[in-house]
């Protein structure tokens, strides 16, 4: 006796591409009036110049089930098709139900009276990376057929806006992909893991319930031990950095990207920086920032492109990850 185990495609792909932000946008010079601060200050210290704020009421649900819908239409797979959604937030406003089962829900997702696989990831600034690794994982497997990965965060609902460290950070918005099967490996494997010593570098805690971090630990470890994690991303993926076309790095500052690409000598490539606009929207970052350029055009078709995220836990993840092809409508 022996237990059989299902055979699933040699490899995936991003499908699709969608993104969703709230229509409150929030410039520096609004945080003047609010805590002890400057628009030059924030631009010197982040390259942020504007960030989108959740209206009262509107949650992360509210947010990834636009950027999934998006995806889902720009990837052209039927709701009926998707078996598996897995949503990376840390700032769910329920416990239970899961975001996942809300945007499955909202979407209608399921086919013949059955609903797909539904789970949450939390793993803060990495967690679109490690949802992403799920479902990639989960369809090989011969688990799931096709996936919504989605990553989304209201940050602002747990900021403390007289922090000015943080404040001038914080930034709500989602960001999804959609995963099918492909005849060739289009994702590379997931290379994730966490650093020992610095679970408290970043995080959402009582009492107070507000993201705090300490920035000295957390950009030191961007400078000396990202670039590490992120060549070995690329080596496991079997390519080399000059293969790389796209840099899509969890948009914390634009002070950590910025260096984390010339440590990579990736300086002359697309490099995403739609932090300058959008602010840290923690595990939303990647996804948001890639289908906002993707789709404006910024970002070629069919390319490699190398996601790394990391932050609260302290962990991080990345993958090399071809972009989506545009279909022919």
């Amino acid at each position: 006796m022996r237990i059989t185990l299902a055979q699933g495609p040699a490899g995936t792909e991003i499908a699709g591409l969608g993104h969703a932000q709230p229509v409150r946008v929030m410039d520096n010079h609004e945080l003047e009036g609010m805590m002890e601060t400057s628009d030059e200050w924030i631009r010197q210290r982040t390259g942020i110049v504007t960030r989108h704020i959740a209206a009262e009421g509107e949650t992360v649900v509210d947010l990834a089930v636009p950027a999934a819908r998006m995806a889902l239409a720009d990837s052209g797979i039927p709701a009926t098709d998707i078996d598996l959604v897995v949503v990376a937030t840390t700032t769910a406003a329920e416990r239970s139900p899961n975001t996942a089962g809300r945007v499955a829900d909202a979407l209608g997702l399921g086919c013949d009276g059955r609903g797909p696989a539904i789970m949450d990831v939390n793993t803060a600034c990495s967690g679109f990376e490690y949802a992403l690794g799920v479902a990639d994982q989960a369809i090989r497997s011969g688990s799931a057929t096709n996936a919504i990965v989605v990553g989304a965060e209201t940050l602002s609902a747990v900021t403390d806006w007289t922090d000015r460290a943080t404040a001038v950070l914080a930034a709500d918005g989602a960001g999804a992909a959609v995963v099918r099967p492909s005849a060739t490996p289009r994702i590379g494997p997931v290379v994730w893991g966490s650093e020992l010593g610095m679970a408290d570098a970043v995080r959402i805690s009582p009492p107070s319930g507000r993201f705090w971090q300490n920035g000295r630990e957390v950009l030191r470890w961007a400078l000396t031990r990202a670039p590490e994690r992120a060549r070995e991303t690329v080596a496991r993926a079997g390519l080399a950095l000059d293969d790389i076309q796209v840099l899509a790095a969890h948009q914390a500052n634009l002070r950590i990207i910025e260096p984390l690409a010339d440590a990579l000598g990736m300086s002359d490539r697309i490099i995403v920086t739609d932090v300058i606009q959008s602010g840290n929207t923690s595990a939303a970052s990647v996804p948001l920032g890639l289908s906002k350029w993707w789709h404006s055009g910024r970002i070629p078709a069919g390319v490699p492109a190398l996601l790394f995220g990391f932050g609260g836990g302290f962990t991080y993840a990345g993958m090399v990850a071809m972009t989506p092809g545009r279909r022919s409508l």
